[in-house]
């Protein structure tokens, strides 16, 4: 069913991942360090700002809040680029507004659902934000001399003010894939989904890691399903990506084939694994005794893509 699906589809089947990732902004890296093109839109009522406290936005009425420059407080202004012929910044301040109200400040992860009621229009623009605020709150120090550092390319770059080091926002590099075994697109393939023993019964997901230095995507997809699960993987096919800087990940998603069924958990951190074929997954996912990725996660893409197309229920 899952190769009939993407093959009788004349146009291009849009992932639940992708739409985190629709109507990207304009960065404009040429303007961060333009004073007076600065100044001059956020001076623009039409400019838009979102308010960070240290990692955590407040939402307002299950949405995101973007102010004008004139209700913005004072903070770190970070300009995040351009979009909809308006300019578009973050200001971020120390987390202690949010520390005091706790409930109402939420970090990325809680503020996901509101992104999903706004049809996650502005994503694109939040996960800028609050990646860098979450760059910039745990990095205090230069990590060659334990300097001060100061920011700088509206928060794009910190400089250490004794050894004059620059810092850049960094990323890891994770990968997520879907395990396959069986002809595919046959009754009788199947595909390999894990649980970790802190989650609600009938919760499973793909199998996920970081890559480690020197290691290839590929080679760290082999390796993670393998210290997981004790299964072998051949071939691995390149799916596509989805920022998750949660707080400064990018996910790589693949497709890997099996050349081993056996499984054997590592009860650290996977509880539990087992292969589902299609009919499984399919009786499962309706009945809710299979409890599947959220509808915006590049896992719930990788799973329908190998299902053949959308599947009921998600955490």
């Amino acid at each position: 069913m899952g190769a009939h699906w993407r093959e009788t589809n004349v146009s291009r089947v849009v992932y639940p991942h992708e739409r985190m990732a629709a109507g990207a902004h304009d960065r404009i890296a040429v303007r961060r360090r333009d004073d007076g093109w600065l100044e001059e839109r956020w001076a623009d009522p039409e400019t838009r700002v979102l308010v960070v406290s240290g990692t955590r936005v407040q939402p307002v009425d299950g949405s995101i809040p973007w102010v004008s420059p004139q209700e913005a407080p004072e903070g770190l202004r970070v300009l995040l680029g351009e979009q909809d012929d308006r300019a578009w910044f973050a200001v971020i301040s120390g987390p202690e507004v949010a520390q005091a109200a706790k409930d109402e400040w939420f970090p990325l992860r809680g503020l996901l659902p509101h992104l999903a009621d706004q049809e996650l229009a502005g994503a694109p623009l939040v996960f800028h934000a609050l990646g860098l605020a979450e760059w910039l709150y745990v990095t205090r120090y230069c990590p060659r001399c334990a300097g001060h550092l100061e920011p700088r390319a509206s928060g794009h770059e910190l400089v250490c003010a004794d050894c004059g080091r620059s810092q850049f926002p960094r990323t890891d590099p994770a990968v997520i894939m879907v395990v396959a075994s069986g002809e595919p697109g046959s009754e009788e393939e199947r595909c390999l989904l894990g649980r970790q023993a802190i989650w609600p019964e009938g919760r499973f997901s793909t199998l996920a890691g970081f890559c480690e230095p020197g290691e290839t995507l590929e080679d760290a997809v082999r390796r993670e399903v393998l210290e997981e699960t004790g299964v072998v993987v051949g071939d691995v096919e390149y799916f596509g990506n989805q920022p998750w800087p949660l707080p400064a990940s990018l996910m790589l998603g693949f497709v890997g084939r099996a050349i081993s069924e056996e499984i054997n958990v590592d009860q650290d951190e996977i509880d539990d694994a087992r292969w589902f074929t299609r009919a499984d997954m399919k009786a499962e996912a309706e009945a809710g005794t299979l409890v599947l990725p959220g509808g915006v996660s590049i896992s719930r893409s990788l799973v329908e893509h190998w299902y053949g197309g959308p599947l009921p229920g998600q955490w």
